[in-house]
């Protein structure tokens, strides 16, 4: 599967040093994707095993959530859509990261979704606060305030608050001059740098799955590699 991923390959283009791709498929990504072991006894075992080696608690008490739109490959499935804002056609991974980059859920729908209204209501599922039962507070960015601070207030009983740059705020209060140039938002780079974190996985790089729940498969799979990875840095 690591293979696969980061080399971008298909199915039928696996090395003839491995079984044969029928039974990698069924064997290690069907199955595991089927019956939850992937996430749940593979990826998110390594988050708290990686989180508890670095001093923190297993389970997160805040998180940032955020959406890439990806471009299709020409693939057919369901749950494609038009990003007008991105000008894209293709889908939607939707994240929610602790403050370390490290993926607490994760979906894929078509990018003609609201980011606030409907993908990030379906990635915040019960079974989701059930998993997180810390969780308190979520960093967003400007497209999740209309409704949905108060939808998750309400729903799970997670508080919403949205980073400005502190040097924007100053300038529209006439404290400072106008800045200029890229500024990085506060807590929003976090979930940023994860999407590229899983751009390094060819597989990635665009949105080549028939099914949105293969893409998510991917997603966990490219997120236990890094965390294996760091594990090993971390204990070695």
């Amino acid at each position: 599967m690591f293979y696969l991923l980061r080399s971008g390959c298909a199915w039928r283009m696996l090395p003839r040093e491995f079984p044969p791709w029928q039974t990698v498929y069924y064997h290690f990504f069907w199955k595991w994707r089927r019956d939850g072991r992937l996430r749940r006894r593979a990826h998110d075992r390594l988050r708290e095993a990686l989180r508890e080696a670095e001093g923190r608690e297993a389970d997160p008490s805040a998180a940032v959530i955020d959406s890439q739109a990806v471009k299709g490959a020409g693939v057919g499935g369901p749950e494609r859509g038009y990003d007008g804002a991105k000008r894209l056609s293709g889908r939607k991974r939707h994240l929610l990261v602790d403050t370390g980059g490290l993926v607490l859920g994760a979906s894929v729908h078509a990018a003609s979704l609201h980011d606030g209204r409907d993908g990030a209501q379906g990635l915040l599922s019960d079974e989701l606060k059930e998993e997180l039962p810390q969780l308190e507070l979520l960093w967003a960015d400007g497209a999740y305030t209309h409704g949905f601070s108060e939808w998750a207030q309400k729903e799970r009983g997670w508080r919403v608050e949205v980073p400005h740059h502190r040097d924007r705020q100053l300038w529209r209060y006439g404290l400072e001059e106008k800045p200029h140039g890229f500024l990085v938002l506060p807590r929003r780079w976090v979930v940023e740098r994860t999407f590229a974190w899983l751009g390094q996985a060819r597989r990635l790089a665009k949105d080549y799955e028939r099914l949105p729940e293969t893409g998510v498969a991917m997603i966990h799979w490219a997120m236990s590699r890094i965390m294996l990875r760091r594990l090993t840095s971390a204990t070695g």
